[in-house]
């Protein structure tokens, strides 16, 4: 019986490894660069001094001329009510329409959806009124995050999903792709001597 049943190695056939080819393809972008803490902490200056330029030269000017009381440091005082406006008012507005207050504006640095989109309203009313309140509170601290995370986000970002990029300057980024590509038997040479 052992005669008529074929030895199992002969069943067997070996058959050549399949080869297999890497192709690597590289492709270069460039992004725009996220504007760090530092930029972004001058631009806030800049905007503060002019938000307290139109406080001086503006609100309090009117307030004097109706006798409103303009010494009053607490903050339910009417000045401290109008100056608390026009200061969500100035960033609501300007990031809204320009994507950038004045300040941005001189530093060459704006604001744009992570989306890719265009900022819409609940954007910017959850970046500049709800983050900014968040931020605000406990010593101003939310802001320094934006110096320590990889693409410069405040704790408003986050909240809004939105980046502070330059206007002008880019990184290059490389992107790296690998395919495996198997090579079929017969195409493949075979090296006899």
């Amino acid at each position: 019986m052992s005669e008529l049943e074929p030895n199992n190695h002969e069943l067997v056939k070996e058959s050549p490894p399949v080869r297999q080819t890497m192709a690597v393809s590289k492709t270069e972008s460039y992004v725009q660069k996220a504007a760090g803490f530092w930029i972004r902490f001058w631009a806030y200056i800049v905007d503060l001094l002019v938000l307290s330029s139109v406080g001086m030269l503006l609100i309090k000017p009117v307030f004097r001329l109706f006798s409103l009381d303009v010494s009053s440091s607490s903050w339910y005082a009417p000045i401290s009510l109008v100056t608390a406006i026009l200061f969500y008012l100035y960033f609501v507005l300007m990031t809204k329409f320009f994507s950038q207050t004045v300040g941005k504006m001189i530093f060459g640095i704006r604001v744009v959806s992570k989306g890719e989109g265009k900022l819409t309203w609940g954007t910017v009313l959850f970046r500049e009124w709800v983050g900014r309140l968040i931020s605000v509170i406990p010593f101003n601290l939310p802001y320094v995050v934006a110096a320590f995370t990889p693409q410069k986000q405040a704790i408003h970002d986050f909240i809004a999903d939105t980046l502070v990029i330059h206007e002008s300057s880019y990184d290059k980024k490389e992107i790296v792709e690998y395919k495996r590509t198997p090579v079929a038997n017969e195409l493949q040479e075979t090296n006899e001597f």
